[in-house]
């Protein structure tokens, strides 16, 4: 890659001398025009982020393929543009059969994630391992399944979530970071990549959401991981994460991987939430 490629945010559409074929909305240039009749499918829609995404795109009137580990009955609304299907990322065998139930799809948003809390030090490499298959290693295979479709078609959006701890280093995430960041990297290659058959790859980086199960998802993964040696730092930490200034809305995360989804320009990185909008522009 060219040097000057390195260290800020190209527009890979220009950049690979790419045009859209999507019309875009008048004095909207930046977003697509028609969203009637599209699919997205979207990972970890049990709760959270994913959720919000999922009803905020069957809002819009789009088909929506909600996928989550265990589906849930009651969690989305009923309707004849939404499906609840059943997919573990870090299965080959079902996202295979996810994708064959979902149909063509439009737009590809990966967000199935877990959280890690607690110091690198103690922290199990089978730990480690869990985290990178589902947070890193299952957003590629989700990814490499679903491209051979949108690059026959010359068309479509893969939308990666990671995490503003992307964006400014905080401290006993190491692993967490660690997966989010190759995600970072791996999307920002493969948007260069994919612009030669029009497809879009877009990066949307939420910020600190105490309001989902983020953490309480992961207890049992976490447990023994703060020793005692690390116990007056993680206590200042926490007290800090307390009270935050400013903090993520899962509608924020919705309402931005939707404008990313719908973004034709070669715009590459969107935070979500207002604290990861201040991190984004300070850094």
């Amino acid at each position: 890659m060219n040097a000057a490629h390195r260290g800020k945010e190209v527009d890979v559409n220009a950049t690979n001398g790419v045009r859209s074929t999507m019309t875009a909305r008048p004095g909207e240039g930046d977003e697509v025009r028609d969203n009637a009749m599209k699919t997205v499918l979207i990972t970890g829609c049990s709760s959270g982020y994913g959720l919000e995404t999922a009803r905020h795109f069957h809002a819009q009137g789009w088909n929506v393929v909600a996928t989550m580990r265990t589906p849930r009955e009651g969690v989305l609304p009923r309707s004849d543009r939404l499906r609840v299907v059943a997919l573990d990322v870090t299965k080959p065998e079902s996202i295979a059969a996810a994708i064959e139930a979902s149909g063509p799809i439009d737009v590809l948003v990966n967000n199935a994630g877990i959280g890690l809390f607690g110091a690198f030090e103690v922290t199990p490499m089978a730990t480690v391992r869990e985290v990178f298959e589902t947070n890193t290693f299952g957003v590629m295979a989700m990814t490499q399944a679903v491209l051979p479709q949108l690059r026959a078609r010359r068309s479509g959006v893969i939308v990666n979530v990671t995490s503003s701890a992307t964006l400014a280093p905080m401290p006993l995430v190491a692993v967490y970071t660690a997966s989010k960041t190759a995600i970072e990297g791996f999307t920002a290659s493969l948007a260069f990549e994919l612009a030669e058959f029009d497809v879009r790859v877009k990066l949307v980086e939420p910020g600190y959401g105490p309001s989902t199960s983020f953490t309480s998802n992961g207890g049992a993964r976490m447990q023994g991981l703060l020793p005692e040696a690390y116990a007056p730092f993680a206590q200042r930490i926490f007290a800090s994460l307390g009270q935050p200034s400013a903090v993520t809305r899962e509608s924020d995360v919705a309402e931005v991987v939707w404008r990313a989804a719908n973004d034709a320009t070669g715009k590459l990185r969107f935070p979500a939430g207002p604290d990861a909008v201040a991190l984004a522009r300070s850094t």
